[in-house]
């Protein structure tokens, strides 16, 4: 029997983690997923077991910390879905790009932009939350 589970091809979880922009997105479409078993699993492809999310109101740990902070988001914004709202700037570990939650009507009910840290296997070790437009000029 052939070992998976470092195989990109036929593991989801290697995927991700061998793609930035491909965790990214996971881990924004898991953060509005409102069926836990599916969101437990968009955020173990995405992130480092250990992982931190830090947002301006709450922070959580590990995947059943950041899994559970959904829970917040769907609470206050029912039906509503993250989008990338630009390109993944990367280099070396880190990347950051924005981001829209967006009600069902198509309008942004909040904005920011997230900075990232990856692992070493490539999947997400750290997000940093700032709600808002890109910090305007001095």
């Amino acid at each position: 029997m052939t070992d998976t589970t470092t195989d990109p091809t036929t593991d989801p979880a290697a995927e991700t983690a061998a793609d930035p922009t491909r965790a990214i997105d996971t881990h924004l479409r898991a953060y509005c997923e409102p069926d836990a078993t599916v969101r437990a699993e968009l955020v173990a492809a995405a992130w480092e077991a250990d992982g931190v999310l830090v947002d301006p109101p709450f922070d959580g740990a590990g995947h059943d910390g950041i899994a559970a902070m959904a829970d917040a988001v769907l609470a206050h914004y029912p039906a509503h879905t993250f989008e990338r709202t630009t390109e993944v700037d990367a280099h070396h570990a880190f990347a950051r790009y924005g981001w829209a939650l967006v009600a069902p009507d198509g309008t942004p009910a909040v904005t920011g932009t997230d900075v990232v840290e990856f692992g070493e296997g490539g999947r997400i070790a750290r997000v940093v939350g700032f709600f808002g437009d890109p910090v305007p000029a001095a």
